[in-house]
């Protein structure tokens, strides 16, 4: 069993590698009671710290930290919102549905895709609507996603 004060209080160390890796290691323990600081460090000036924040939350899989990793989504790094989408794939709480499918217009092709995957892990089958308009995208990687994921949430239907 690991103690997680220490990492905990790593989390606003001087130091981005030692909040990263504070992150990773609570991330690894599991521990709702790390919940609070992650959400925390959701918003460290350092994308890697942001990014193993997310991480670790989605290791977690609680609800509670939706919200935060919803504002996520939103960061100007796209690594960030990369990992804020992995996160709640995992968590798979369909308040989330409705920021994912306003990722689905952003104009990097790894949102997209991103966004598709992660709509299709939450699993709501209302989502498919604005993925379907993502078969005519330009970009093969997108139109294939799109594909996957309308298949995936027909089956739910």
């Amino acid at each position: 069993m690991t103690d997680t004060s220490k990492f905990i209080r790593d989390l606003t160390d001087h130091r981005a590698s030692v909040r990263a890796a504070a992150a990773k290691v609570l991330g690894t323990a599991g521990s709702s009671e790390a919940l609070p600081a992650l959400i925390s460090a959701l918003k460290d000036d350092k994308v890697v710290v942001r990014c193993e924040a997310a991480l670790a939350l989605a290791k977690i899989g609680e609800a509670g930290a939706v919200p935060a990793l919803v504002a996520t989504l939103r960061d100007t790094e796209k690594d960030a919102r990369l990992a804020a989408m992995v996160a709640l794939g995992k968590i798979k709480d369909r308040s989330a549905v409705s920021p994912l499918i306003a990722c689905l217009h952003d104009h990097d092709m790894r949102i997209r895709v991103g966004a598709i995957e992660t709509l299709a892990a939450v699993g709501d089958p209302h989502a498919i609507g604005s993925i379907r308009a993502l078969l005519q995208d330009r970009f093969s990687d997108v139109r294939e996603a799109a594909q996957q994921a309308i298949t995936r949430l027909s089956k739910k239907r």
